[in-house]
């Protein structure tokens, strides 16, 4: 039995990191942060160059048709260099939706396009995930979808969005659709786009063809997955700057990393975090292998990286010492990332809370 990466995935990891090292550094992003942009091209193109996109579209329609832990590697990579460029929705739930529910005519138009990095999706689907906010829920009659979805994944310039209505159905909503509005929702996370859809009459294409239901339960299994590597990668780039900071900054002609109090702190960071790094593998490997652990895992992988993602951030900003809450350093780009990732499709508390219903602790809402 094998418990760790294999070579391809190994090579595979090390590709997006050398890439994003020349493409996505901090000054990079700095930048993309300053002008608004969640979505930089050349980012975008030098990730398609690599494949990424076509990592979960199966084979016959120009994809790879790779494994939910391969595309954790490359999350974890996109979170350690905060990466302003959509890969959660575009390559991991838009194709499983499309893949999973869709008829073979959408499949045939929309996977290859996805695969290559020609088409952008979005996914609405935070009301099913997150559960449904004041004034927000979609409904779906005739082929026609009204009403508003809130946190829209990647959906402020994709081309396809995919919505989930209040029944649980699946649509397939054009970009460009009549009736449609997006409007850009303001973060803390300046890196990674938010939406609200607003649906008047807009029309629809019903995702039909497979189990919806199922396919939707996959998509946030999938998308928790991906979440919880993200905020493993930005853990572990604070870490190694807190570690870096202290074997420079002195105080009383010592380097700080020499006091036992910021060892201690250094050393509890990576004990609390590194363990996260099999649990998210673990629930990457049932979403293929395991089915029936697929959701609890994938809560239980969310819910603990979040807690210890939330600790890494705390704890890498006071090494810092007061520099850690300046601009200069750029901290506070994982330091929000990883607070956005905590809440997107569940926060913690829900989903130990629905941990508790699979595992048959609690009941059900």
């Amino acid at each position: 039995m094998e418990f760790g990466l294999s070579e391809d995935q190994k090579l595979l990891q090390e590709s997006v990191r050398g890439t994003l090292e020349k493409v996505s550094p901090l000054e990079r992003v700095r930048a993309a942060a300053e002008k608004g942009e969640t979505e930089v091209a050349d980012i975008a193109q030098a990730l398609a160059d690599l494949g990424v996109f076509g990592m979960m579209v199966p084979e016959r329609h120009g994809g790879m048709g790779m494994a939910l832990l391969d595309a954790a590697l490359v999350a974890e990579m996109l979170g350690r260099h905060v990466a302003p460029a959509g890969f959660i929705a575009t390559a991991v739930m838009a194709p499983l939706a499309i893949a999973g529910a869709g008829s073979e005519a959408q499949q045939e138009k929309w996977l290859p396009k996805l695969a290559s990095g020609e088409a952008k999706a979005g996914v609405a689907i935070a009301e099913a995930a997150s559960g449904a906010r004041e004034g927000a829920g979609v409904t779906a009659s005739g082929g026609k979808l009204n009403g508003k979805s809130l946190f829209a994944l990647e959906a402020e310039n994709a081309d396809i969005i995919v919505v989930a209505d209040k029944a649980g159905a699946l649509h397939l909503v054009s970009g460009d659709a009549k009736g449609l509005t997006r409007i850009q929702l303001t973060s803390i996370d300046l890196t990674r786009g938010l939406t609200e859809l607003q649906f008047d009459n807009v029309e629809a294409e019903a995702l039909s063809s497979g189990d919806a239901a199922a396919t939707l339960r996959r998509m946030v299994d999938a998308g928790r997955v991906m979440l919880a590597a993200d905020t493993l990668g930005a853990g572990w780039m604070m870490i190694e700057k807190a570690v870096a900071y202290a074997g420079e900054r002195k105080q009383f002609n010592r380097v700080i990393g020499s006091f036992q109090a910021v060892k201690h702190m250094c050393a509890e960071m990576a004990a609390e975090l590194e363990p996260c790094r099999s649990l998210i593998w673990y629930a990457a490997h049932a979403f293929d292998a395991m089915p029936e652990e697929a959701g609890l895992m994938a809560a239980h992988a969310k819910a603990h990286t979040a807690e210890m993602g939330r600790f890494v951030a705390r704890t890498a900003t006071e090494v810092h010492g007061g520099m850690g809450f300046t601009d200069l350093l750029g901290l506070h780009y994982w330091f929000k990332r990883i607070g956005l990732d905590r809440q997107l499709l569940g926060s913690p508390e829900r989903l130990r809370h629905e941990a508790a219903v699979l595992q048959g602790w609690a009941a059900a809402d």
